[in-house]
């Protein structure tokens, strides 16, 4: 009978300590550095998932990189996550604010990659009307002199270069079929 009260007794000690929780560190990070490590941390492992040899070759390792910039340490990001983690009504804020900050950095460089794919569009399609505006200027009629041709030739040449083959003392151009 005392052996049962003994373990009742110990029972409720453990689910009292157990349940009250992480004390609040006394380094304790704020929510709002907190919020700025992880994102820091995630931009840091997707870099790291898709090119870890380059990250390495630069000197940036995930861990020791994060810690440094923000002066923590690796017990204390431990203490502070696990006391976040135990306050749930703050540990959702945080990462309802790293979620929101993260889709905002996607759409943002998202936005920027289409932008420079039309630019690079844009472009193309500039050169490519260029050239055919100036082969379509080239009237060769019966009017025009050889050195007029040869003039033009140059001119197209200068501009947009093709490879030439040298054949018995003669520059050969390369014809491309349509």
């Amino acid at each position: 009978m005392i052996l049962k009260r003994l373990l009742l007794l110990l029972a409720s000690i453990l689910t009292i300590v157990a349940c009250s929780g992480p004390k609040k560190p006394k380094l304790l990070i704020s929510k709002k550095k907190m919020v700025n490590i992880l994102i820091d941390a995630k931009l840091i492992a997707t870099a790291n998932g898709v090119n870890k040899k380059t990250m390495q070759d630069s000197g940036v390792y995930p861990n020791t990189y994060i810690y440094n910039k923000y002066s923590i340490d690796s017990a204390q990001f431990a203490e502070s996550n696990t006391y976040y983690t135990y306050n749930i009504k703050d540990y959702e804020e945080i990462y309802q604010i790293v979620k929101d900050s993260l889709d905002k950095l996607k759409e943002h460089y998202t936005a920027l990659r289409e932008e420079e794919r039309k630019k690079a569009e844009q472009k193309s399609k500039d050169s490519l009307d260029a050239i055919l505006k100036k082969r379509d200027s080239i009237k060769l009629s019966k009017g025009i002199d050889s050195s007029a041709v040869f003039r033009i030739k140059d001119s197209l040449r200068k501009n947009h270069p093709l490879p030439e083959i040298e054949k018995e003392g003669k520059l050969i151009t390369p014809v491309f079929d349509k």
